[in-house]
């Protein structure tokens, strides 16, 4: 069963986070642009670092394609935010993240955002459950990824520069470098680590990483920046006499700081 919450869709991976539901909710995700007629303008896709995240929005594209709706897929992981901006910045009708946030490792799930890169709310949310309650199996068509992709279907495109580019116009990036910081990261094995280092080499930190390395179990822990769970970026804060720590949920749309 699809039922979405205030993330999104989640479900524990195996259980309910399957080929044939991501699969059901493309093809709903497809009649629902095709009946409010915005399919022609496509919609932008992206991942995590989950486990079976970036096969999901495979999946998805080729029920997607098949439709006749075009998917700009951001290839690499990437924040949440980086979906939501590019969706607002490019004028798409949907975008689509593939992930569970900060979750338990065994859950995966997709979030779905709306014009202006919005969370889908409770009225759009409840059209999507409608629209995935008349899908039919037989009724789901494929195009194979290599093809959609060969066939300008599936376009693969990565805006890091572009989203990074926005966000430093936005802050004050010489009194970062005035301030000559010491900072600690804690991406929590998730996928903001290209972003907020970039960030902070622009702006002349010093600054070291913890739990960068891409962990589908996120070293047994929930990937949650909560008190219970910074136990060691506290303690790499107090020891390297840092001035800052920073951590970050799975997919990058949650901050703690230390």
């Amino acid at each position: 069963m699809i039922k979405f919450g205030t993330g999104g869709w989640r479900a524990i991976i195996g259980d309910d986070f399957t080929r044939e539901n991501i699969c059901i909710l493309a093809k709903a995700m497809a009649d629902k642009m095709k009946a409010e007629q915005v399919a022609d303008q496509g919609l932008v896709i992206g991942y995590d670092r989950r486990f079976l995240s970036k096969e999901a929005v495979m999946w998805s594209c080729e029920v997607l394609t098949a439709e006749g709706i075009v998917c700009h897929f951001v290839n690499r992981s990437v924040p949440t935010p980086l979906i939501m901006y590019y969706v607002m910045k490019h004028g798409y009708p949907y975008g689509m993240m593939v992930t569970a946030s900060h979750n338990p490792a065994l859950y995966n799930g997709i979030k779905v955002f709306t014009a202006g890169g919005r969370d889908a709310d409770e009225v759009q949310t409840a059209d999507i459950e409608r629209y995935i309650g008349q899908v039919k199996p037989e009724d789901i068509q494929k195009i194979e990824y290599g093809e959609a992709v060969s066939r300008g279907l599936v376009r693969e495109f990565y805006p890091m520069n572009e989203y990074l580019d926005d966000i430093m116009e936005k802050i004050d990036m010489e009194a970062i470098k005035q301030a000559h910081l010491r900072i600690a990261l804690d991406p929590m094995y998730g996928v903001s680590e290209t972003a907020l280092s970039t960030i902070l080499i622009s702006g002349r930190c010093d600054f070291n990483v913890i739990h960068q390395e891409h962990d589908t179990l996120f070293g047994g822990r929930m990937p949650a920046p909560a008190r219970d769970t910074l136990g060691l970026l506290q303690n790499f804060v107090v020891d390297k006499y840092c001035d800052l720590g920073i951590a970050t949920d799975g997919d990058a749309d949650r901050l703690g700081v230390i």
